[in-house]
Protein backbone atom coordinates (compact mmCIF):
# COMPACT_ATOMS: atom_id res chain seq x y z
CA UNK A 1 0.00 0.00 0.00
CA UNK A 2 2.54 2.24 0.72
CA UNK A 3 4.71 1.80 -2.40
CA UNK A 4 1.71 2.53 -3.97
CA UNK A 5 0.98 5.67 -2.73
CA UNK A 6 4.63 6.31 -3.48
CA UNK A 7 3.93 5.83 -7.10
CA UNK A 8 1.04 7.93 -7.14
CA UNK A 9 2.22 11.01 -5.88
CA UNK A 10 5.10 10.96 -8.27
CA UNK A 11 2.98 10.54 -11.49
CA UNK A 12 0.70 13.49 -9.39
CA UNK A 13 4.31 15.41 -9.19
CA UNK A 14 4.54 15.12 -12.60
CA UNK A 15 1.22 16.63 -13.84
CA UNK A 16 1.96 19.21 -11.67
CA UNK A 17 4.98 20.28 -13.10
CA UNK A 18 3.59 19.97 -17.34
CA UNK A 19 0.70 21.93 -15.66
CA UNK A 20 3.28 25.08 -14.67
CA UNK A 21 5.58 24.68 -17.13
CA UNK A 22 2.65 25.29 -19.84
CA UNK A 23 3.73 22.07 -22.02
CA UNK A 24 0.68 20.78 -24.35
CA UNK A 25 0.37 17.10 -24.49
CA UNK A 26 -0.06 16.51 -28.47
CA UNK A 27 -3.73 16.31 -28.72
CA UNK A 28 -3.88 19.61 -27.00
CA UNK A 29 -2.24 21.45 -29.80
CA UNK A 30 -2.95 23.03 -32.88
CA UNK A 31 -2.58 20.76 -35.93
CA UNK A 32 -2.29 20.74 -39.55
CA UNK A 33 -2.24 17.26 -40.81
CA UNK A 34 -1.78 16.38 -44.45
CA UNK A 35 -0.66 13.26 -46.61
CA UNK A 36 2.03 13.30 -49.19
CA UNK A 37 3.16 10.40 -52.29
CA UNK A 38 5.74 10.21 -54.20
CA UNK A 39 6.54 8.15 -56.81
CA UNK A 40 9.47 6.55 -58.92
CA UNK A 41 10.52 4.22 -61.56
CA UNK A 42 13.31 2.25 -61.48
CA UNK A 43 15.08 0.69 -64.44
CA UNK A 44 16.10 -3.33 -63.08
CA UNK A 45 19.51 -4.20 -63.10
CA UNK A 46 18.91 -7.93 -61.49
CA UNK A 47 17.36 -10.03 -63.85
CA UNK A 48 16.40 -13.92 -62.59
CA UNK A 49 16.33 -16.46 -64.60
CA UNK A 50 15.12 -20.11 -64.76
CA UNK A 51 16.92 -22.60 -66.70
CA UNK A 52 15.36 -26.12 -66.60
CA UNK A 53 17.89 -28.59 -68.78
CA UNK A 54 16.40 -32.28 -68.69
CA UNK A 55 16.88 -35.54 -70.42
CA UNK A 56 13.77 -37.66 -70.94
CA UNK A 57 14.68 -39.50 -74.43
CA UNK A 58 17.38 -42.22 -75.30
CA UNK A 59 20.41 -40.74 -77.50
CA UNK A 60 19.89 -37.34 -76.42
CA UNK A 61 22.39 -35.22 -74.57
CA UNK A 62 22.86 -36.16 -71.20
CA UNK A 63 21.69 -33.48 -68.32
CA UNK A 64 25.79 -33.45 -67.45
CA UNK A 65 26.41 -33.01 -70.95
CA UNK A 66 23.73 -29.81 -71.15
CA UNK A 67 25.40 -28.75 -68.09
CA UNK A 68 28.58 -28.62 -69.15
CA UNK A 69 27.71 -27.05 -72.53
CA UNK A 70 25.47 -23.77 -70.21
CA UNK A 71 28.32 -23.60 -67.58
CA UNK A 72 31.17 -22.92 -71.00
CA UNK A 73 28.18 -20.33 -72.70
CA UNK A 74 27.99 -18.44 -69.05
CA UNK A 75 31.51 -18.26 -68.64
CA UNK A 76 32.24 -17.27 -72.59
CA UNK A 77 29.71 -14.44 -71.50
CA UNK A 78 31.53 -13.25 -68.83
CA UNK A 79 28.99 -14.11 -66.16
CA UNK A 80 29.90 -15.39 -62.58
CA UNK A 81 28.89 -18.94 -62.36
CA UNK A 82 29.67 -19.38 -58.75
CA UNK A 83 28.00 -15.85 -57.88
CA UNK A 84 24.96 -15.62 -60.33
CA UNK A 85 24.46 -19.34 -61.19
CA UNK A 86 22.38 -21.32 -58.39
CA UNK A 87 21.00 -24.98 -58.61
CA UNK A 88 17.34 -24.77 -57.06
CA UNK A 89 16.47 -28.23 -57.82
CA UNK A 90 17.07 -31.96 -58.98
CA UNK A 91 14.68 -34.73 -59.49
CA UNK A 92 14.65 -38.26 -61.13
CA UNK A 93 11.35 -39.83 -62.19
CA UNK A 94 11.46 -43.46 -62.80
CA UNK A 95 8.41 -44.13 -65.69
CA UNK A 96 7.80 -47.97 -66.43
CA UNK A 97 6.28 -47.95 -70.29
CA UNK A 98 5.20 -51.43 -72.22
CA UNK A 99 7.08 -54.34 -72.44
CA UNK A 100 8.60 -53.81 -68.97
CA UNK A 101 10.98 -50.96 -70.85
CA UNK A 102 12.01 -48.34 -68.03
CA UNK A 103 13.62 -45.44 -68.35
CA UNK A 104 15.04 -42.61 -65.82
CA UNK A 105 14.00 -38.95 -66.89
CA UNK A 106 16.42 -36.61 -64.57
CA UNK A 107 15.84 -32.90 -64.48
CA UNK A 108 17.78 -30.05 -63.42
CA UNK A 109 16.67 -26.70 -62.34
CA UNK A 110 18.89 -23.30 -61.82
CA UNK A 111 18.26 -19.56 -61.36
CA UNK A 112 20.57 -17.45 -62.84
CA UNK A 113 21.14 -13.69 -62.04
CA UNK A 114 22.26 -11.17 -65.10
CA UNK A 115 22.61 -7.26 -64.13
CA UNK A 116 21.39 -5.65 -67.15
CA UNK A 117 19.26 -6.78 -69.64
CA UNK A 118 21.90 -6.62 -72.81
CA UNK A 119 23.53 -9.68 -72.23
CA UNK A 120 19.91 -11.41 -72.07
CA UNK A 121 19.80 -11.45 -75.98
CA UNK A 122 23.38 -13.26 -76.76
CA UNK A 123 22.20 -15.69 -73.91
CA UNK A 124 19.13 -17.05 -75.28
CA UNK A 125 20.88 -17.46 -78.71
CA UNK A 126 23.91 -19.32 -77.46
CA UNK A 127 21.57 -21.64 -75.19
CA UNK A 128 19.04 -22.07 -78.06
CA UNK A 129 22.27 -23.63 -80.31
CA UNK A 130 22.97 -25.81 -77.50
CA UNK A 131 19.71 -27.09 -77.40
CA UNK A 132 18.88 -25.48 -74.00
CA UNK A 133 15.67 -23.79 -74.29
CA UNK A 134 13.46 -24.19 -71.78
CA UNK A 135 13.63 -21.13 -69.54
CA UNK A 136 11.80 -18.47 -68.42
CA UNK A 137 12.38 -15.45 -66.71
CA UNK A 138 11.42 -15.18 -62.71
CA UNK A 139 11.19 -11.77 -61.56
CA UNK A 140 13.22 -8.68 -61.90
CA UNK A 141 14.87 -6.39 -58.80
CA UNK A 142 17.33 -3.89 -58.01
CA UNK A 143 20.63 -3.73 -56.51
CA UNK A 144 19.47 -0.67 -54.59
CA UNK A 145 16.58 -1.20 -54.18
CA UNK A 146 16.83 0.02 -50.30
CA UNK A 147 18.38 3.43 -51.28
CA UNK A 148 15.40 4.71 -53.55
CA UNK A 149 12.84 3.79 -51.08
CA UNK A 150 14.42 5.62 -48.94
CA UNK A 151 14.61 8.46 -51.62
CA UNK A 152 10.92 8.25 -52.13
CA UNK A 153 9.90 8.23 -48.85
CA UNK A 154 11.60 11.18 -48.22
CA UNK A 155 10.34 13.01 -51.12
CA UNK A 156 7.27 12.04 -49.77
CA UNK A 157 7.52 13.55 -46.59
CA UNK A 158 8.67 17.11 -48.52
CA UNK A 159 5.46 16.78 -50.46
CA UNK A 160 3.70 16.74 -47.03
CA UNK A 161 5.41 19.73 -45.94
CA UNK A 162 4.96 21.82 -49.08
CA UNK A 163 1.09 20.67 -49.02
CA UNK A 164 0.45 21.95 -45.05
CA UNK A 165 2.96 25.26 -45.95
CA UNK A 166 -0.15 26.67 -48.63
CA UNK A 167 -3.09 25.04 -46.76
CA UNK A 168 -1.82 27.02 -43.60
CA UNK A 169 -0.60 30.11 -45.58
CA UNK A 170 -4.39 30.30 -47.02
CA UNK A 171 -5.91 30.51 -43.73
CA UNK A 172 -2.73 33.07 -42.27
CA UNK A 173 -1.02 30.99 -40.16
CA UNK A 174 1.80 28.77 -40.67
CA UNK A 175 2.82 25.02 -40.51
CA UNK A 176 5.23 24.80 -37.50
CA UNK A 177 7.63 21.80 -36.44
CA UNK A 178 6.32 17.96 -37.59
CA UNK A 179 4.81 16.47 -34.59
CA UNK A 180 4.07 13.20 -35.84
CA UNK A 181 5.29 11.36 -39.30
CA UNK A 182 3.74 8.20 -40.43
CA UNK A 183 3.60 6.10 -43.50
CA UNK A 184 0.98 4.80 -45.18
CA UNK A 185 -0.22 2.76 -48.61
CA UNK A 186 3.43 2.03 -49.51
CA UNK A 187 3.85 0.04 -52.52
CA UNK A 188 7.07 -2.14 -53.34
CA UNK A 189 7.34 -5.74 -54.94
CA UNK A 190 9.83 -7.30 -56.85
CA UNK A 191 8.20 -7.48 -60.69
CA UNK A 192 7.07 -10.56 -61.19
CA UNK A 193 6.46 -11.71 -65.07
CA UNK A 194 7.72 -8.34 -66.30
CA UNK A 195 8.09 -9.10 -69.90
CA UNK A 196 5.84 -6.48 -71.88
CA UNK A 197 4.54 -9.45 -73.39
CA UNK A 198 4.05 -12.67 -71.29
CA UNK A 199 6.94 -14.64 -73.09
CA UNK A 200 8.25 -18.17 -71.89
CA UNK A 201 11.07 -18.97 -73.94
CA UNK A 202 10.92 -22.00 -75.10
CA UNK A 203 12.15 -23.68 -78.58
CA UNK A 204 12.14 -19.92 -80.21
CA UNK A 205 13.96 -20.84 -82.86
CA UNK A 206 16.60 -18.60 -82.59
CA UNK A 207 19.93 -19.64 -84.71
CA UNK A 208 23.40 -18.75 -83.80
CA UNK A 209 23.38 -16.98 -86.95
CA UNK A 210 20.47 -14.94 -85.92
CA UNK A 211 20.12 -11.63 -84.34
CA UNK A 212 20.05 -11.79 -80.78
CA UNK A 213 16.26 -10.89 -79.02
CA UNK A 214 15.54 -7.69 -78.43
CA UNK A 215 14.11 -8.27 -74.59
CA UNK A 216 12.64 -4.63 -73.29
CA UNK A 217 11.37 -4.85 -69.61
CA UNK A 218 8.88 -2.62 -67.15
CA UNK A 219 10.21 -0.49 -65.01
CA UNK A 220 9.65 -1.05 -61.19
CA UNK A 221 7.29 1.10 -59.85
CA UNK A 222 7.40 2.58 -56.04
CA UNK A 223 5.15 4.46 -54.59
CA UNK A 224 5.00 5.54 -50.81
CA UNK A 225 2.45 7.31 -48.92
CA UNK A 226 3.01 9.27 -45.61
CA UNK A 227 0.86 11.28 -43.03
CA UNK A 228 2.29 14.39 -41.48
CA UNK A 229 0.93 16.40 -38.89
CA UNK A 230 2.45 19.97 -38.43
CA UNK A 231 2.04 22.10 -35.64
CA UNK A 232 -0.34 25.23 -37.10
CA UNK A 233 0.94 28.78 -35.61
Amino acid sequence: MKIVCIVLSLLLGSFVAMAQSGEKNFIDQNYIEVSGTAEMEIVPDQIYLKIVISEKDKGKKTVEQQEKAMIAILQKLGIDIRKDLLMKDMSSNFKSYFLKKTVVQTEKEYQLCLHGADKIGPLLSALEAADISNISIDRVDHSQMDKFRQEVKIEAVKVAKTKAEAFAEAIGQQAGRALYIGESGNTYLPRQNPMSSNIRVRGMGITADAAAPVIDFEKIPLKYSVVVRFELK
